[in-house]
């Protein structure tokens, strides 16, 4: 999918948690309301920002999502898609929070 930088930049400012808190993330159900469709891979190699979910919304890392239950919240709503050739940005949750980080 071509995305212009504009596009690439809004992203990137929105998926890197570069704010005093963990980037608030809902998750919709509905693609149209999303700003950026995510796909899950297993592989850390193809990512474009590898997660770590933290149950904090203090924490302040680049690639930190802290995952809110309203969309008021949320500094982005995403929408997973089951295939990557649909999907803005292709993430890797990984279990240890020194790894997390987003490149664009």
């Amino acid at each position: 999918m071509t995305r212009s930088f504009r596009e690439s930049a809004l992203l990137l400012l929105v998926f890197s948690s570069t704010s005093l808190m963990a980037a608030p993330i809902f998750i919709t159900n509905y693609p149209s309301e999303a700003n950026a469709k995510v796909f899950v891979t297993q592989y850390k190699s193809e990512a474009n920002c590898i997660v770590y979910e933290t149950p904090y919304q203090s924490e302040n890392d680049p690639g930190v999502w802290f995952f809110t239950k309203y969309k008021s919240n949320a500094r982005a709503r995403i929408y997973y898609t089951q295939y990557k050739s649909e999907a803005d940005l292709v993430v890797y949750f990984t279990k240890y929070k020194n790894e997390a980080r987003c490149r664009y």
